[in-house]
């Protein structure tokens, strides 16, 4: 970690609110997932091309996400069984600044995404229903019956979010993870494992995507939802997700069971 905070503090920041322009709420996502080691080479390849977001001061800030689904996990299955069109329920609280967002995440079956949100109170960080402005909502933007929700999994990472000088893409890192089921009690961590969302318009060459490339790391879906689902309930099926795990003992990436108050 003092090799990526080296890194990191060598970068030009750039704050929340200059930040805004870049907000990309409905975009074209791809994903990667590999071993922390590679981590310092990418950063140390961006640095002199990309911001690194700062956010008082703080280049990794910490959060955690609680994501909803129905008891019979049927948003984790329709991801399972490649449904294009998609939908994901979450709560978000970024811990440093203590904010909380309720957030609905779309996938179109064209591969774009777009994203709503609303920010709530800490209360309604674990119970959606709190709050009726929450479930109006919710229930405007979710193609489900929002009463058959439950909360299912949460996700504990750190983030490092990065911009390109054009504005025209955003890269968020995420590495540290630790997932906790909330409905079978399991908790894993996966400290190796590093998770990278490429974030843009679709309209302007990559350059994120060229680093990513020279440095042999190929895009690979990785939905934290769904690998956490996999690693923490015995009760789904999993197999679409056989080969990531396969992948992920390939790169050496550890899954460390923990007690489920850690």
């Amino acid at each position: 970690m003092n090799e990526i905070g080296s890194i990191l503090d060598s970068m030009t920041t750039i704050s929340l609110e200059e930040m805004k322009v870049v907000k990309l709420m409905n975009r074209v996502d791809t994903k990667y997932f590999f071993h922390k080691s590679q981590l310092p080479p990418l950063l140390q390849a961006m640095a002199g091309d990309y911001y690194v977001q700062s956010i008082e001061g703080c280049l990794i800030p910490k959060y955690k996400t609680l994501y909803y689904d129905t008891p019979d996990c049927l948003m984790y299955i329709q991801h399972h069984d490649k449904k294009l069109a998609r939908q994901k329920l979450r709560t978000r609280c970024y811990l440093l600044t203590n904010q909380f967002f309720c957030e609905i995440k779309t996938k179109s079956n064209k591969g774009r995404t777009k994203k709503k949100r609303i920010e709530i109170d800490e209360s309604g960080y674990s119970d959606i229903f709190v709050n009726q402005e929450t479930v109006d909502f919710v229930s405007r933007y979710l193609r489900f019956d929002v009463n058959g929700f439950i909360p299912q999994l949460e996700n504990n990472f750190e983030r490092i979010t990065l911009v390109n000088m054009a504005k025209t893409e955003r890269m968020t890192i995420d590495m540290n993870i630790l997932f906790k089921n909330h409905v079978t009690g399991q908790a894993v961590r996966v400290p190796d494992l590093v998770i990278l969302e490429l974030k843009q318009d679709g309209r302007c060459v990559s350059q994120g995507k060229r680093v990513l490339f020279n440095q042999r790391i190929k895009p690979c879906g990785m939905s934290k939802y769904c690998i956490g689902t996999v690693l923490t309930n015995p009760n789904v099926k999993i197999n679409r997700f056989k080969k990531k795990l396969r992948l992920m003992r390939k790169l050496n990436i550890d899954i460390v069971k923990c007690i489920e108050n850690e």
